[in-house]
């Protein structure tokens, strides 16, 4: 059973991929749809087995590679974190194949689109799976080429092949810092094995073992946790490596409900708390991974107040959470993390799937300014994007409150200079974060109708193949928070065994339990803030013509609006200071004074074909008793020179006989 949940979706893949042509327009969909579906009613029937019963179950399949020391085999780990990840991917994966049967449905190429989506879900499985950091690394760097193929999927749309590329590219440098971090692994542990090597992290803590880094001393399992999070940072889109999540949106909706909800983005997180006994015995890195989180949170919500494509909106929310669940990891409170993981890719998908059908009934508009007045054209799809929305917000009592919340208090209850700082940018992240899901609400659905004559006059609410999958991502956005709080976050709740390592003195959660009740209630205060805020500004005609529009038509203004609009100037930074200067290089050095100059001198053009028009080619005769006698020569030389006990190797002798030797052959060929 175990096994049969990780390759149906291969096989699924495989039969739309390579018999899609024989099977048609709908028999691939629906066999690719049914595969998934399988491994989703087996994720929660294992589920059930581990994480409810408390049986993990180790699978040692066959031998992959060895080589002398290095020993690497296919296995699989399913334990409380696997089998809670597995029903994340597979379900949200599944209502995504169902959702894209009739979105993609006038595309012609849908059993390859199909195809795609199962090999994603196929690779995430491995990763999530993996007894070992090799197989996991395949798993990773198999979502990565996945995401590739399904955001370049409309491969003549130009802006969705630099997308893309970017993504792949970007993605690259973390898997970069990943691989160094897997390789010291191995030269510290001998193994690669994920049980041998979190035993022995507290042996190799204890020992205080230094590791000499580019001539800098650090500490062996700092240096190790600091290559796996620049991992993290590549793949779950943390500051500096986040610029390629908002252009991802490139590719169909349901791929960015599946990137953003359940498989790419993920992973990052997931490594990390795959690898708690490692991080929790690295103090220094934790800081730093704490600190990147809530820099990443603040970040992503302060850009997503001013964008106005309606999927880079809920983008930017990916990226603001994600930071959530890295800062909580980085206090130590990895179960935290990974139920805000679980509740986020509920209300994520159904926000995505939901944008979708705002889309697909606007004749693919995504721009929020040409929508409006939707909110009586499309109240099914209004009422799901509501329920994400509130969710996202963390609005009492709905999924999201149950996890964000606890997140911050936890924090706050670190009682340490980084625990701090995590808050109150986590803080002021909530208060953006309701700004621009109500700001969403207000401009696509409550708001003037802005749209063309043309769009609002065919409108339509989702169909039913499109309705059906947010049913149960509503539900999940309302009900999974309160249901799995206590067995996965409640204090004293033994859900996730050994799966998860925390150790004593950084367990906090009782703590948490008596900080302040201003402190619980700012987050609280602060979303509604953000509702009020975004209601003056977009719609409120008094504040817009009293306040609002001077604002924006000032210098400041401006100013402020392009900041946050172009992203902080991330893009443009990199592009000035990092790819021109690059480019530059590769076209004006390495191309023009290397490949084209000292290169070609030294080779056709220069050298070569100076002694190619020499008495030096004469050399080569085309008679064989001319290249016989030669070798006889020569060789009968050599042996003269190696067996003789006087000192005659000399570089005079060398010369001497190396003349000789073309003189010689000038001879014959003159003959």
């Amino acid at each position: 059973m175990y096994l049969l949940l990780v390759v149906f979706p291969l096989f699924g893949s495989l039969f739309a991929g390579l018999l899609g042509r024989y099977l048609g327009y709908r028999g691939a969909a629906l066999i690719s749809t049914f595969c998934v579906f399988s491994s989703c009613m087996l994720s929660w029937v294992a589920f059930y087995e581990v994480g409810l019963s408390g049986s993990p179950c180790y699978i040692k399949l066959a031998p992959w590679f060895h080589s002398e020391m290095f020993d690497a085999s296919w296995g699989f780990l399913f334990d409380s974190l696997t089998v809670v990840m597995l029903i994340v991917v597979t379900s949200i994966s599944s209502l995504v194949h169902l959702y894209s049967i009739s979105y993609m449905g006038e595309d012609p190429h849908l059993p390859r689109f199909m195809s795609y989506l199962s090999i994603f879900t196929f690779f995430m499985l491995v990763l999530v799976t993996a007894d070992n950091f090799i197989q996991m690394f395949l798993g990773w760097e198999g979502i990565g080429l996945a995401s590739y193929l399904l955001i370049n999927f409309w491969v003549t749309r130009l802006q969705a092949s630099k997308a893309a590329i970017k993504a792949m590219l970007v993605n690259k440098v973390g898997d970069f810092g990943l691989a160094l971090g897997i390789m010291t692994i191995f030269l510290t542990f001998k193994t690669v094995d994920y049980t041998t090597v979190f035993a022995c992290a507290s042996s190799i803590y204890e020992k205080k073992e230094l590791f000499s880094f580019f001539s800098v001393k650090i500490d062996l399992l700092t240096l190790i946790s600091l290559l796996l999070f620049v991992g993290v940072v590549g793949k779950s889109s943390q500051i500096g490596l986040h610029t390629w999540l908002p252009d991802a949106m490139e590719g169909p909706t349901p791929v960015s409900a599946l990137i953003h909800a359940a498989t790419l983005v993920t992973a990052g997180v997931f490594l990390m708390a795959r690898c708690s006994p490692i991080l929790e015995y690295a103090p220094d890195a934790l800081i730093v991974i704490t600190v990147m989180g809530a820099c990443t949170s603040f970040l992503a919500a302060t850009t997503g107040i001013l964008q106005n494509d309606l999927k880079r909106v809920i983008a930017y929310s990916t990226c603001s959470q994600l930071g959530y669940m890295v800062f909580a990891c980085g206090i130590s409170n990895y179960s935290v993390g990974i139920f805000h993981l679980m509740n986020h890719a509920f209300f994520k998908a159904l926000l995505f799937l939901s944008a979708g059908s705002i889309i697909h009934a606007l004749a693919d508009e995504q721009d929020m300014r040409k929508m409006g007045g939707c909110v009586q054209l499309l109240p099914y799809t209004y009422g799901m994007v509501l329920i994400g929305s509130m969710s996202l917000t963390g609005f009492p009592f709905l999924t999201g409150f149950y996890s964000k919340d606890v997140i911050l208090e936890l924090a706050y209850a670190k009682y340490t200079v980084s625990g701090n700082f995590a808050y109150w940018l986590g803080s002021l992240s909530v208060f953006f974060t309701s700004y621009y899901s109500f700001r969403l609400l207000y401009m696509a659905f409550i708001g003037p109708v802005n749209g063309y004559k043309s769009s609002m006059k065919q409108i339509h609410d989702a169909g039913p193949l499109l309705a059906q999958p947010l049913i149960p991502l509503a539900l999940g956005s309302l009900f999974i928070g309160f249901l799995g709080k206590d067995m996965m976050i409640g204090s004293g709740s033994h859900f996730w065994g050994n799966a998860l390592f925390t150790l004593p003195q950084n367990s906090i959660f009782i703590e948490s339990e008596y900080i302040p009740q201003e402190v619980k209630y700012l987050p609280l205060v602060l979303t509604l803030l953000g509702a009020i805020v975004a209601y003056l500004i977009n719609i409120s005609e008094s504040f817009i013509l009293n306040i609002s529009y001077p604002f924006i038509i000032s210098n400041f203004g401006r100013l402020f609006y392009s900041f946050f609009n172009k992203r902080w100037l991330f893009d443009k930074v990199y592009n000035e200071f990092i790819a021109k200067p690059l480019m530059q290089f590769g076209y004006e050095v390495s191309f023009k004074a290397l490949d084209k100059g000292a290169i070609e001198i030294l080779g056709p053009y220069g050298i070569s074909k100076m002694i190619t028009n020499s008495k030096v080619s004469k050399l080569q005769s085309g008679f064989i008793y001319h290249y016989a006698l030669i070798m006889l020569i020569g060789l009968t030389f050599l042996i003269y020179i190696s067996s003789s006990d006087t000192p005659v190797c000399s570089k005079t002798l060398y010369v001497i006989y190396l003349i000789t030797f073309l003189f010689f052959n000038s001879f014959l060929n003159e003959e």
